[in-house]
């Protein structure tokens, strides 16, 4: 067992890190992961257990950070965001909540043994789903917007209220046992809950107030915020429990919807500083379970509940609450069956637990197994089934992934006619109608708007790009595209093509400090390369194969061919940029801008000498 605080919160951080990056390279679901790691240094091996070594210090430390990635969830819930889907969303958060509660209840006292009085207070908090577990899917599935857009609110949305409504319910349960409260409580407990979303609007107005006034310098600005959602959250938390998870949700929204520039700057720190949040709580949660805990999960009642929340009550409240709505059958079942329950559900449970079993209900002692069970259980499930399901459904974006091209051109047209040939989805997106043409007559995806705007971040779907080239005529546009786009493409996947090659050294200093890689490796100027194209160059693809290696082919290429890319036989490419020089293997396709034959040379030759023959009979002083 380790003794040092210190010590345990550097063990924590490794293995929930480590856990995101092994997702990340073997293509697991993360919440999977951290889970079983969890599960493995504390009950398995007794590495750690953060609960009994952190003492008094450890549900504050829960609480604030479930608190922090709440407010960077509800962060993104911009009303805009939801244009045509509002209708399923408030019926999803309001009807489909309220039969899942109901039938929740109902399978907690039937199947698992729970008395009634129980079951409809732990049936309340079980409808949270949460960004804890749903944005680690929703990074990790890649569906299309609708689905994911809706089941990112619903998990944001019924979070808090969730814990709200198990509060609510324990507020009944201890007035109707007739303990000497009154009617009064109960009225206390609703007009706290409007306070604590009075505080969240009037905090989330006031740093948005200061911000567009400038009374909050930029370095200050994400310090300010962070200290403001604790105390937004310890605020209303102190007033009455529970409450401060539905202050901080709508102190996130007030911000999202102020249309604040800087915001978007603070939505990329909060989001890493969720991830560290999510991978270090998910590891001390499940560190934090006894050996009796987990094997109380195996209980045939407990095991019973589980399906039946999976199977009937989930898609059974989805289906009925979304009755009307324009969502597809596909949509529906989707929505349906994910429903993973994470760090709120396994937090607050253990407060309900004991307050329960202080009243007398000596059933409640099980709580806490059956909430891990459920968590453990949909966690899993609904991790390694939610890429299949969604492709099934055709509810999943390409597999393949696509390229972004800012700037439309005689080279990006050709370039993108080529990811068309290798079935890798692109788009072509300008500003000018007029330089779009060239690309439309193509029949190249196209749209036409600011990149940069915020009007494009709504209507234009980015969920199919992994890749971004910014190859417009201006150099300082191409910097700040590529810039603007690295914190949601990442700095390996953006790159940008110099207007023209004047000065090695400046270009070499725009490089070091400003963001995106230069494209290609013989440092070629867009202006050059749209000179060729328009001189006859063509894109050449060569497959490798064991009996032809790269190396041959680099061997054999002509002097004036430019590779541009490589299509590895994953789907994945690696462009050649002016600081990496990839390499292909067997089964890869080498993508290059190779010069016209000799046949065409000496076709294009000739129409030049016809053309200036032309031009010598029409003008007689020549």
């Amino acid at each position: 067992m380790i003794h040092s605080i210190l010590l345990e919160f550097m063990i924590i951080g490794i293995l929930g890190i480590g856990s995101q990056w092994f997702s990340w390279r073997f293509r697991m679901p993360a919440i999977v992961v951290m889970s079983i790691v969890g599960l493995l240094a504390g009950p398995i091996i007794g590495l750690i257990n953060p609960e009994q070594d952190f003492g008094d210090l450890y549900s504050p430390i829960i609480s604030v950070a479930v608190a922090i990635i709440l407010f960077e969830g509800s962060l993104n819930l911009d009303i805009k965001d939801i244009k045509g889907l509002g209708k399923p969303v408030f019926r999803i958060a309001t009807v489909g909540a309220g039969i899942s509660w109901l039938l929740g209840s109902l399978a907690a006292h039937y199947v698992a043994g729970l008395s009634l009085t129980v079951s409809f207070v732990i049936g309340a908090l079980f409808i949270v789903t949460g960004p804890t577990v749903i944005l680690p899917l929703l990074r990790q599935s890649k569906l299309k917007p609708r689905p994911a857009k809706i089941l990112k609110w619903e998990g944001i949305i019924v979070d808090p209220l969730g814990a709200l409504l198990a509060v609510f319910a324990l507020e009944v349960i201890v007035f109707f046992a007739g303990d000497g409260k009154h009617i009064s409580s109960l009225l206390i407990f609703c007009l706290a809950s409007l306070f604590a979303v009075a505080i969240g609007i009037i905090c989330g107005k006031g740093i948005g107030w200061m911000f567009e006034h400038g009374y909050i310098p930029e370095f200050l600005k994400s310090p300010v915020v962070f200290t403001a959602v604790i105390a937004c959250f310890t605020i209303a938390d102190e007033v009455t429990h529970e409450t401060g998870l539905l202050a901080v949700t709508a102190m996130g929204m007030t911000l999202a919807n102020m249309g604040i520039s800087s915001i978007q700057d603070m939505r990329h720190f909060k989001e890493n500083l969720s991830i560290l949040l999510i991978s270090a709580i998910f590891v001390m949660l499940t560190a934090s379970l006894t050996r009796e805990t987990l094997m109380e999960v195996f209980n045939i009642e407990i095991i019973g509940f589980v399906l039946l929340m999976l199977f009937i009550v989930r898609p059974l409240s989805i289906f009925l609450s979304t009755i009307g709505t324009d969502l597809s059958t596909a949509e529906k079942f989707l929505v349906g069956w994910i429903a993973p329950r994470g760090i709120v559900a396994l937090t607050v449970s253990g407060y309900f637990a004991t307050v329960l079993y202080k009243e007398g209900y000596e059933d409640a002692s099980i709580i806490t197994s059956l909430t891990f069970a459920l968590v453990f259980f949909t966690v899993c499930t609904h991790g390694f089934s939610i890429g299949w399901l969604a492709r099934k459904l055709n509810l999943a974006a390409d597999d393949q992934p696509g390229v972004l091209i800012v700037g439309s051109n005689p080279f990006t047209k050709t370039l993108a006619e080529t990811f068309d040939d290798l079935e890798i989805p692109s788009i072509i997106v300008d500003s000018s109608w007029d330089r779009l043409g060239i690309a439309r007559n193509a029949g190249i995806h196209v749209y036409h708007g600011e990149i940069l705007s915020e009007q494009t971040e709504y209507r234009l779907d980015m969920t199919p790009y992994d890749y971004l080239i910014s190859a417009s005529d201006f150099d300082s546009y191409n910097a700040l595209v590529c810039t603007t786009f690295v914190p949601e493409f990442g700095r390996s996947n953006v790159f940008k093509l110099p207007v023209q090659l004047d000065d090695e050294e400046d270009v070499k200093d725009l490089v070091n400090t400003i963001g995106g890689r230069l494209l290609f490796s013989d440092r070629s100027s867009l202006e050059s390369l749209c000179t060729r194209i328009e001189s006859g160059y063509v894109f050449r693809k060569t497959t490798i194969t064991d009996q032809y290696s790269y190396n041959q082919y680099l061997d054999e290429r002509g002097q004036d061919t430019t590779v541009l890319f490589i299509l590895k036989s994953s789907g994945e490419m690696d462009f050649l940029t002016n600081e990496s020089n990839p390499k292909a293997t067997a089964g890869d396709i080498v993508v290059s801008l190779t010069p016209p034959s000799k046949e065409y040379q000496k076709i294009l030759a000739k129409l030049e000498e016809q053309r200036d023959q032309n031009i010598n009979k029409e003008d007689p002083l020549t």
